[in-house]
């Protein structure tokens, strides 16, 4: 009896209403959870981790749901007795939690949403998007019934607070006689569990999981937001494991090297080099198609059976075709900077995304440096992810959907034109330039294959708004189309053509770094130019621009990280591939990764079923691995205009 008096006592004390967040927080945190484990059963691992992932998932669930409970602590701290008992403040303290409770569907709803995307709780990747709502907010009305949405939250979250006002505690509460005294020394102790925690307690220090979906299911997903919202760009020398560079400059150089380099001995750039090659230089224009999402898992040539692609399987036969390529990272502004900075994914924010990355050394230094002129085409506007402020001050010029003309645009939607806009003006410009006689390169980005998966309808067999596989197959209609159309153009015989993905269209795993979710296809087509053939040299996005320039011959000063793949051994092929924690090297079937803080780890990667199993680090490949990273940190820190190398290069 004592215990019932106590316990319906305690709503009599003001502060006591914390539990109507506290509450609802870690019942809903409990549903997303279970739903989500419901989508990806199939890829867990086990009924025991599963129910870890539950009990770390409640400890998570209840720090944010202190967190969330600050500002109601505050304000029934500060607001006088005589306010609080008015009818005036009961109506708003029923619109107040009815509208918390609309807050917590719609972040519950939109974590759905981005784990639909991504596979994923919220990461980086949901801070960014705060950033470009145009964006963002159009391709969610698109592809989603966003109204029906909206209303069922608002009429849930109104029908939990009718519930909530007939209980007998609400109904207490509401009449609750609380001194300040007696209120500041609870509202202390609240506040200190979210203090404190900040202090001892961050996601870093989460229990680890081998099993990604399961680390995933166990966060909460508001936490995560603010923990990337705090963490978006990380220091390598901070947050990793670090040599001396008395090891990694020498270990660089041997990365970098290739028959034809010759080195400058630069401490402050040790793989600073000058590329020789020997035989004429081959001037030929170069249009670069870098394709949103396109996993190499889609084409037929990869095994896929759903006919997605026939012009790239087709194409693939055509071109020297190179079939074990990784995208660097898991977005489209990693894929931009590795292809055209060579570099590796350097932690936190996309070299892309950051201020100051004007003047950087980049393809676009070597084409320029040959007399070429250098554009940038997007389909979209330019503003978004920075591109415009990146690719404009390192050399390109720019043609977005914003620069076009009314009459150029015939189908938009949330992310830009249809790519046979883009390739409209990518034709126009180029017929441009060669009546001019002027040599040009091309680094075109499109946007059809992304949500919501919209295109102009009559050109497949797939309707509009249907799915991922509708927009692949327009995307492959589409870049057959403009090669049919640039076939009849005079300057098309001195063109390389060259067909490369971003990134892939998923990057969730099981693991931190799913291999087989990096793998994105490569194609050089030049017909006449280029022999066609296959490579399977394990290699990356960053040696892209390195055989590029292998295969039109061309003698260059370089600070590419990448090399030639063609000039390879099969047996030094490698690739870099990452997210914006956790940095790879992949060396044959060893992954070495490099996480915060300061640790190192290393798998087995089986590539016949594409699992990961642990083993010891080794310490030639973990040295490896931080001469990439470390190297790369150190040389964008400290960073300067490239044209001295280019003095020294006219002079050889």
């Amino acid at each position: 009896m004592s215990a019932k008096l106590h316990v319906s006592g305690c709503w009599s004390h003001r502060l006591s209403a914390v539990l109507f967040v506290i509450v609802p927080v870690l019942l809903l945190g409990l549903v997303v959870r279970l739903l989500l484990c419901a989508i990806t059963w199939s890829e867990l691992s086990g009924l025991n981790s599963v129910l870890a992932a539950f009990a770390v998932g409640f400890l998570n669930d209840t720090v944010f749901a202190f967190y969330a409970s600050v500002p109601v602590v505050l304000y029934l701290l500060l607001i006088p007795q005589r306010l609080f008992r008015t009818g005036g403040h009961k109506v708003l303290s029923f619109l107040f939690f009815a509208c918390a409770y609309a807050s917590m569907l719609f972040v519950a709803v939109a974590e759905w949403v981005f784990w639909d995307e991504f596979g994923v709780r919220f990461n980086f990747i949901a801070v960014d998007y705060l950033v470009y709502t145009t964006e963002v907010v159009d391709n969610i009305l698109q592809s989603y019934p966003v109204a029906a949405l909206l209303t069922v939250i608002a009429l849930a979250a109104f029908a939990s607070m009718a519930f909530v006002s007939r209980t007998t505690a609400y109904k207490r509460w509401l009449i609750s006689e609380t001194p300040f005294a007696a209120r500041g020394k609870v509202a202390v102790l609240l506040i200190a569990v979210p203090v404190m925690t900040t202090t001892i307690y961050a996601q870093k220090d989460m229990p680890h999981f081998d099993n990604r979906y399961v680390q995933e299911v166990a966060k909460n997903g508001g936490y995560s937001f603010f923990a990337a919202f705090r963490n978006n760009e990380l220091g390598f020398r901070d947050f990793y494991q670090t040599a001396d560079a008395s090891l990694t400059e020498p270990r660089i150089r041997a990365l970098v090297s290739e028959a034809t380099s010759e080195f400058d001995h630069d401490p402050s750039k040790p793989y600073r080099r000058f590329i020789q090659a020997e035989g004429e230089e081959r001037r030929l224009n170069v249009i670069q198609i870098t394709v949103e999402s396109l996993s190499a898992s889609y084409l037929g040539v990869f095994g896929n059976d759903e006919g997605l692609t026939p012009n790239l399987d087709r194409l693939a036969s055509q071109s020297l075709s190179f079939t074990n390529f990784m995208a660097t990272g898991t977005r489209t502004v990693r894929g931009m900077e590795s292809l055209a900075l060579s570099v590796p994914p350097t932690p936190g924010r996309s070299i892309v995304k950051r201020p100051d990355n004007s003047g950087l050394f980049s393809i676009a230094t070597v084409f320029r440096n040959k007399g070429y002129e250098t554009s940038f085409f997007y389909g979209g506007r330019g503003y978004f992810d920075n591109m415009n402020t990146f690719f404009g001050g390192n050399g390109f010029v720019i043609h977005d959907q914003a620069s076009a003309a009314a009459d150029d645009i015939s189908f938009t939607n949330a992310w830009g034109v249809s790519d046979e806009d883009l390739y409209a003006w990518v034709l126009d410009d180029a017929d441009r330039k060669a009546a001019a006689g002027q040599p040009f390169y091309d680094f075109v980005m499109t946007t059809s294959n992304h949500r919501p998966y919209t295109y102009p309808e009559g050109k497949i067999d797939i309707p509009s708004h249907s799915g991922r596989q509708g927009a692949v197959k327009y995307t492959d209609y589409a870049i057959g189309k403009f090669l049919q159309e640039a076939s009849q153009r005079p300057w098309f015989g001195n063109t390389v053509f060259v067909i490369v993905a971003d990134h892939c269209a998923g990057s969730a795993g099981k693991t931190e770094l799913p291999v087989e979710n990096y793998r994105i296809p490569l194609m050089v087509y030049a017909p006449g130019l280029i022999t066609p053939g296959v490579v399977t040299t394990l290699s990356s996005q960053i040696d892209y621009a390195p055989t590029l320039f292998s295969l039109l011959n061309w003698s260059y000063a370089s600070e590419f990280f990448g090399k030639d793949i063609l000039g390879m051994a099969a047996e030094d092929g490698r690739a870099l591939l990452g997210t914006y924690q956790s940095l790879g090297l992949l060396q044959g079937a060893t992954l070495t990764v490099l996480k915060p803080v300061s640790r190192a780890e290393a798998f087995h990667y089986d590539s016949a079923t594409g699992t990961q199993s642990r083993i010891p680090v080794a310490p030639t490949a973990k040295l490896d691995t931080i001469a990439f990273y470390q190297t790369a940190a150190d040389a964008y820190d400290s960073r300067s205009e490239p044209a001295a190398i280019y003095q020294a290069a006219v002079r050889r």
